[in-house]
């Protein structure tokens, strides 16, 4: 069985590092030339495992899927989820086209400006933040949070007796008591 699994590791690592932003690439549906090839060494050859991370040898696929898990579905807006002009109520075609234009333009170009002047800032303080938030979660709130559950075991050992001596059967009594009435609805 190590021979079978070792014959189909043994084929050839593919890697290409060519430039896949190219649209022209695509539409005439080649295969993309390998610009480097190499054999796996001996220990590569006993650790290479298949998954995903392996499989994807562009990073094109990361880039293009900025939101996979759908953060910011609430932000997907079109023109016609703003503007919608009802059948009584109609602009001139020109106005509706131009104004949809402008729009979209605004809609690109003004996120885009404000990208470029906050998108750097903001994430080196969100970045901060969030170590900040993980360094204290994981040397302070955890240890203490522990220590504390560490020093009151007895305490839980003591509150569960308590629990199961004396409220389970005031609880259980009560509701013996109150299973013998029973409520009828009687439509006048």
């Amino acid at each position: 069985m190590d021979s079978v699994n070792k014959e189909e590791v043994s084929e050839e690592v593919e890697i290409d590092l060519g430039d896949s932003s190219d649209p022209e690439e695509f539409e005439i549906e080649e295969e993309p030339k390998t610009l480097w090839k190499a054999q796996p060494s001996v220990e590569e050859e006993e650790s290479i495992h298949t998954s995903t991370l392996v499989e994807i040898s562009d990073t094109k696929p990361l880039i293009t899927s900025r939101d996979p898990r759908g953060v910011n579905d609430c932000l997907k807006v079109t023109f016609e989820d703003v503007i919608a002009e009802p059948v009584s109520v109609r602009s001139g075609d020109r106005v509706w086209i131009w104004s949809h234009a402008l729009f979209e333009v605004c809609r690109v170009w003004i996120y885009t400006i404000i990208t470029v002047l906050l998108a750097i800032p903001l994430s080196i303080i969100t970045g901060f933040l969030f170590a900040t938030l993980n360094c204290f979660h994981i040397w302070m709130a955890s240890p203490c949070i522990q220590c504390v559950l560490i020093g009151a075991s007895w305490l839980q050992s003591f509150w569960s007796i308590v629990l199961r001596v004396v409220v389970d059967p005031l609880i259980m009594s009560a509701g013996r008591s109150c299973s013998g009435f029973s409520i009828h609805l009687a439509k006048e």
